[in-house]
């Protein structure tokens, strides 16, 4: 059996960031209890190891005490929640992706403007529930096209769309299309709201999934863009599993299999990737290749919230940053310590997505 892994894949960098500002909160704040409104990303291996140091994720602020520190997760909160956190005195630290913040911001900006706003996505998750808190008298959240003939828009020059971020671009076209279709005077957000490693990881598996036999996907059921995944590569007719980790793996699965595509959503950690493939060579005896989409090599600063907190606490922020880099030649030293041969394939792919 072949293993082809695709590339970029797991974590983009506002996942790395959200996971960094916790870990800095653990070293700079040892003796202080660390609460996490929400999951700090949508992966169970990620939320399980902050727990066993002593993270507490919680749904209510109520179960935060005055005073704590708390983090804001990847997805976003809304200004009611801020407020709540406010009047309870709590450290608030704002992990929430620079690329969730533009879709807020964009928000806020469009209300002001007399706008009202379709937002495309998925209205429990918690991004759109964050998203929607911004200006809630103007936004209406359409999930699908059958949403659409029970909209109230008052008037239909004054109406522009916004997307979740981890929406399917195959999804999300198919409801910008009927919302078109039904006032064609709807206005588009200045650029995609849908971000570039959701795009990336999706042009990936467009390209790779039809050579293969089947698509395992490394990721949690309650990420958006892991199930996204899963959904693009049996669209394109190759069957696809989303797991969480190897103990998921299923024997019949692989019966008949030559080509297997390997990737991961963007909350799901490299180790998990390292542990899958390990027991497929083991298993199988498979050799492997990357084949290289587009090169992610991405960076931001730090959360304000944070380098407040990390003065307060005699720590000096200055210079520190959160880069999302190519993970080619870690995975190459890797392969190399696990003795399992290995390969680079460059490919070029139109439509991969560039970094902001």
């Amino acid at each position: 059996m072949k293993i082809i892994l695709a590339n970029p894949r797991g974590f983009c960098a506002g996942v790395y960031m959200a996971i960094d500002v916790v870990d800095q909160l653990l070293e700079i704040c040892p003796d202080e209890p660390i609460f996490v409104y929400h999951e700090i990303v949508h992966n169970r291996h990620v939320v399980q190891r902050f727990q066993r140091r002593g993270v507490r994720f919680v749904e209510s602020l109520d179960e935060v005490p005055e005073g704590s520190i708390v983090v804001f997760s990847a997805h976003g909160v809304s200004p009611a929640v801020r407020q709540v956190a406010q009047s309870k005195r709590l450290l608030s630290v704002d992990a929430t992706c620079p690329l969730v913040t533009k879709v807020h911001a964009e928000a806020i900006r469009y209300a002001r403007k007399g706008f009202q706003i379709l937002l495309v996505g998925h209205r429990h998750h918690q991004e759109v529930v964050g998203t929607l808190g911004e200006a809630p008298e103007v936004i209406q959240v359409v999930e699908s096209p059958a949403d659409i003939p029970s909209l109230k828009v008052i008037d239909p020059e004054k109406l522009i769309y916004l997307t979740q971020t981890t929406l399917s671009l195959d999804d999300a076209g198919v409801i910008i299309d009927a919302l078109k279709r039904a006032f064609p005077q709807i206005k588009e957000p200045p650029a995609s709201d849908i971000c570039y490693a959701t795009t990336n990881r999706q042009t990936a598996v467009r390209a790779i999934a039809p050579q293969c036999d089947l698509v395992l996907v490394v990721g949690s059921s309650n990420s958006s863009n892991s199930v996204r995944l899963t959904e693009i590569a049996m669209n394109m007719g190759t069957p696809a599993r989303l797991i969480d980790d190897r103990s998921e793996l299923r024997r019949e699965w692989f019966a008949g299999v030559q080509t297997l595509l390997v990737t991961a959503g963007a909350s799901a950690p490299e180790d998990l990737v390292h542990d899958l493939i390990e027991e497929l060579v083991r298993s199988y005896g498979a050799e492997v290749e990357q084949h290289d989409v587009r090169h992610e090599e991405v960076e931001f600063g730090l959360p304000g919230s944070l380098k407040s907190l990390m003065r307060e606490r005699g720590v000096d922020p200055e210079g520190r940053r959160i880069i999302r880099g190519d993970e080619g030649n870690r995975l190459r030293e890797w392969f190399s310590a696990h003795n399992i041969p290995f390969r680079i394939v460059d490919l070029t792919v139109q439509g991969a997505a560039a970094a902001p």
